[in-house]
């Protein structure tokens, strides 16, 4: 009988980037395309970046880090496609902008999701386009603080910079919180850690639930919508273990494991954790890893493991190598990068 070895961690990391780039990537313009995408029908700026950070994350493994040295950089040169440098503060617009259009409206979470990553890509690389941009992307972040004593609960990072809407959000906050974090680990500069502290102290006052989860957001009449996200779990996780490195205070990494078991406990139940989409839980999972590196748990890794493996059996085109999560639905960037970023995480082990 033949012996077939199972693919490795990285192998299937490498897998899902291959089909990735050959499915959706427009390496002439270096901007990846997507049906139901933005202007111009490229993907918006939310699955770009977590393809910009699956690509990050593979720089960070040291096999395979020179291949994928050159897909950073081109990742970097299709990001400024989205850059508006005429809004004030300048931002990434939602999609690509052209010389007779701008690129829809700028959204706070989105900003931090590119800022995040090209903090890590300048800790990879020593880029200082990268880390400018990520300080611009801050600067941006703090526009979006909302000071208005009107509201229930002031404070909060608001949600998108459009009128529309001016709910303050977990997600538009913590991962502000986490971005202030790395800024200060480069530079250590005491705004960044002042910010941080800010952020994260509104979000778990306000959005922290008695079950020990974060909800979604607040609006400014003060109601609050009760989702409880995966990821919203894990920007608090990683904030809260980012702070106990900053500061050496043992509450943040008690805090950090507090939301850990919460979370391990309810997504165990019904299929919760499988009901999320899988770039929730790719960014809950790295900032989980995260938490392990500072107080190790076999929960965590255990727990990634068996949901990569899950998602690899069953959502997978044997084929293609494309995952698909909803009946009748195409492939998708944003779904296809996440599973780049899980099995990263696997192989970073």
């Amino acid at each position: 009988m033949t012996h077939v070895d199972t693919p490795s961690a990285l192998d299937r990391a490498v897998a899902c980037y291959t089909a990735m780039q050959r499915h959706f990537y427009d390496a002439r313009r270096k901007l990846y395309r997507e049906p139901g995408g933005g202007p111009g029908g490229f993907a918006f700026l939310w699955p770009f970046s977590q393809a910009l950070a699956a690509t990050v994350d593979l720089v960070a493994l040291p096999l395979v880090r020179d291949r994928y040295l050159p897909d950073l950089a081109d990742r970097l040169d299709g990001l400024e496609r989205y850059w508006n440098p005429d809004s004030r503060p300048p931002a990434y617009d939602s999609g690509v902008r052209s010389w007779r259009a701008g690129g829809g409206d700028q959204f706070y979470d989105d900003n931090e999701w590119v800022g995040l990553a090209l903090a890590r890509a300048y800790q990879l690389t020593w880029d200082a386009a990268a880390i400018q941009r990520a300080w611009d992307v801050f600067e941006f972040v703090i526009s979006g603080w909302d000071d208005d004593s009107s509201h229930a609960s002031p404070g909060g990072v608001r949600w998108t910079r459009a009128e529309w809407n001016q709910d303050r959000n977990t997600v538009s906050t913590a991962p502000g919180a986490l971005l202030a974090l790395r800024l200060h680990e480069i530079h250590g500069e005491e705004t960044y850690l002042d910010w941080a502290r800010r952020m994260y102290e509104w979000v778990r006052s306000t959005l922290r639930s008695p079950e020990g989860l974060y909800w979604d957001h607040i609006d400014p009449a003060g109601k609050i919508e009760e989702t409880y996200w995966s990821y919203n779990q894990g920007t608090m996780i990683g904030a809260g273990v980012l702070l106990h490195r900053a500061t050496g205070e043992a509450r943040y990494l008690e805090e950090a494991q507090e939301t850990a078991a919460a979370a391990l406990e309810y997504y165990a139940r019904d299929d919760r954790l499988d009901a999320q989409r899988p770039a929730f839980n790719a960014i809950f999972f790295e900032n989980l890893l995260l938490l392990d590196t500072v107080a190790a748990d076999p929960r965590y890794r255990r727990t990634l493991r068996d949901y990569a493996e899950r998602t690899w059996a069953n959502q997978r085109d044997r084929e293609t190598n494309l995952f698909t999560f909803d009946p009748g639905r195409p492939p998708e960037l944003l779904h296809q990068a996440a599973m780049v970023r899980l099995f990263a995480l696997l192989a970073s082990d």
